[in-house]
């Protein structure tokens, strides 16, 4: 039996981490596992007290700030012992047969490099939130989320196989397929970086895949607001930098194109009409971000101090 590491990152919602840990101890039957959770550099450390909670059975590490999603789960990646390591949201629960489900592929097809579950949401568990994603639009920098916002009738139980991308709210990778793309790039911060890291492992000869058959409840949104300063930042100065690490130069110069003929604008009106200039500041840094610094650079270009 595969040694499974589950991994989960928390960031000041101590409540939200212990919901979700204790979802696994309620539903898991899978022997073979280890559980780490990283807190990363929340306002009030929550590890002296969990540890005392959960005397042995979880790994807790700190980090004393706040190293983004993917640098997160990349520290608690450099102690996993697992064959297979599940990166999981905090603000998700467990349901019954999950984590069997994704080993069962894992273990019968090693071209499988990395897999997400089916996720539907916590409060409207009959709607699903991802059961797959289409490949990307280069020239556009957008794809499609299979399944979204539809009720789930198993309409796509029967599309266990290759997806486009996994979702990075539930995605399992096989160790060998880390050894060879590389752990997640930590200079995304927050959003994209698993879109990345499946296009760094599709390169090492993996596949992505979709197991509809396993099932995880998402509480989305509790990180981030919808209409954050933050969140706008980031996916704009990292859809950019998706497509600059990416893909071809023709695709890169489509996109410069459509960007600045067909996103700028409309954004710059849409925040106008919503009366939201801090939004119209953060679009217009994401940009400047990537005219000024190299597709690999390590600079985060955020203050750490303002993610709420």
């Amino acid at each position: 039996m595969k040694k499974v590491s589950v991994i989960t990152v928390n960031y000041n919602q101590p409540q939200v981490t212990e919901t979700m840990l204790k979802s696994i101890f309620r539903f898991n039957k899978y022997a073979n596992l280890e559980i780490i959770v990283v807190d990363n550099g929340s306002s009030t450390d929550p590890t002296p007290q969990w540890k005392l909670n959960y005397p042995s059975s979880i790994t807790f590490i700190r980090s004393a700030i706040n190293i983004g999603f993917a640098g997160g789960n990349n520290l608690a990646a450099s102690v996993a012992t697992g064959d297979y390591l599940f990166f999981v949201n905090n603000d998700t629960e467990f349901t019954e047969g999950l984590i069997e489900s994704l080993v069962h592929i894992l273990d019968i097809n090693p071209r499988v490099g990395i897999i997400s579950p089916k996720i539907k949401y916590f409060d409207a568990p009959d709607i699903i939130q991802y059961a797959g994603f289409t490949e990307m639009n280069y020239f556009t920098c957008r794809n499609k989320c299979i399944g979204a916002f539809e009720k789930d009738n198993g309409q796509y139980d029967h599309l266990t196989g290759k997806t486009g991308y996994i979702h990075g709210a539930a995605m399992m990778i096989r160790r060998s397929a880390i050894d060879a793309a590389g752990l997640m790039s930590e200079i995304f911060f927050l959003y994209y970086e698993e879109m990345d890291w499946c296009e760094r492992i599709k390169s090492s000869n993996y596949e992505i895949w979709i197991e509809p058959k396993g099932l995880i409840y998402h509480k989305e949104s509790m990180s981030v607001g919808k209409k954050s300063a933050l969140k706008e930042y980031f996916m704009n100065r990292n859809r950019i930098l998706f497509i600059r690490r990416n893909t071809t130069n023709f695709n890169k110069w489509i996109f410069y194109i459509y960007f600045s003929l067909i996103v700028f604008p409309r954004n710059i009106l849409k925040y106008y009409k919503e009366k939201r200039p801090d939004l119209t500041s953060q679009f217009m840094k994401a940009i400047k971000w990537n005219i000024r610094n190299d597709k690999n650079s390590t600079i985060l270009g955020y203050p750490i101090y303002d993610i709420k």
